[in-house]
């Protein structure tokens, strides 16, 4: 009569244990896949210059990168039974390295680490940032320094993205500005990418005086040499019908030169593949961005003198 409840509470037993182990599976691998997907930061320290007293001064920036584990460790049984196999270290050595070469699952660290943490469609960016102010020997200097990173979804069109950083970190006049950025592809001709076109400031309070922070507006898909507005303001003095003199308000879009030259580097050896990829450069000077051409703007200044002022219409690169 003792069988039956014995047996029954084996099989109870049995079926507890299974589930656990289903139950434990599931979690693994949801822990897996929250450990693979992960964006976080990183210390990187940059040499930032000499203190007033001249010692050097390294600061922890941050950066923004993929904090998983790739591959699992071998357990150390697996590795004394799989050196329990040959005869001395240099064919266990051997034996490994063979054993890797054929796995048809062996993946190279360099192709792991091309692996985004945050999917295909995002990329690991900073979530904030903060401004400091570090007092150097030859002035005052400011560093970006990265607070914390996510992944962020990437876009196909040109856009302004918000850009959130702290100034006057830990003080009484700590102020989160949206400076904003431009993120998006470059295009699909070569040299072209997502630049800022348009600008605004916002003013913050200091504990001596108040501060303008340059934030961005607008973005488009530009050259890496660009002209942006830059608007002027001068007096013009005219003459109406009646022959009286008047003092109107003339706005001037001047511009200004913006972005980076390439260095003028040219390939001297290209892969056999037939594709463009170079492999051998041959670096050259660098250049920078100049205006090309001009327009002029001629007027009477209060003092009733001929006033000329060059606009700039066109940018590109000269060495």
């Amino acid at each position: 009569m003792d069988v039956l409840p014995s047996c029954v509470f084996l099989l109870l037993c049995v079926c507890h244990l299974s589930f656990m182990a289903v139950l434990n599976q599931h979690t693994e691998s949801r822990n897996l896949f929250a450990e693979r997907a992960c964006c976080r930061r990183q210390s990187h320290f940059l040499y930032i210059g000499q203190d007033i007293l001249g010692s050097p001064i390294n600061m922890d920036v941050g950066m923004c990168r993929t904090h998983c584990s790739q591959s699992q460790p071998i357990a150390f049984e697996a590795r004394v039974q799989s050196y329990s196999r040959t005869s001395s270290m240099l064919d266990y050595l051997k034996d490994r390295k063979t054993r890797l070469l054929g796995s048809p699952h062996r993946e190279s660290a360099s192709t792991v680490g091309n692996v985004p943490s945050c999917g295909a469609s995002s990329t690991c960016e900073p979530t904030g940032m903060r401004v400091d102010k570090v007092m150097l020997f030859d002035g005052v200097r400011e560093v970006e320094v990265i607070e914390e990173c996510h992944c962020e979804a990437k876009v196909t069109r040109c856009i302004r993205a918000p850009s959130l950083k702290t100034y006057f970190y830990e003080t009484p006049y700590e102020t989160v500005v949206d400076v904003g950025k431009c993120v998006g592809s470059k295009g699909e001709l070569e040299g072209f990418s997502c630049v800022p076109t348009k600008f605004d400031s916002t003013v913050v309070d200091t504990p001596n005086k108040v501060e303008l922070i340059q934030t961005v507006v607008g973005c488009d898909v530009k050259e890496g040499c660009y002209r942006v507005p830059y608007v002027e303001y001068h007096y013009e003095m005219s003459y109406n019908a009646d022959g009286l003199r008047e003092e109107t308000l003339k706005e001037i879009d001047v511009g200004r030169c913006l972005g980076s030259c390439t260095s003028g580097s040219h390939c001297l050896l290209r892969s056999a593949s037939g594709t463009a990829e170079c492999l051998l450069w041959a670096e050259g000077q660098g250049s920078a961005c100049v205006p090309q051409s001009y327009a002029s703007h001629t007027f009477l200044n209060q003092r009733g003198q001929i006033r000329t002022v060059l606009a700039i219409t066109s940018c590109l690169c000269q060495s």
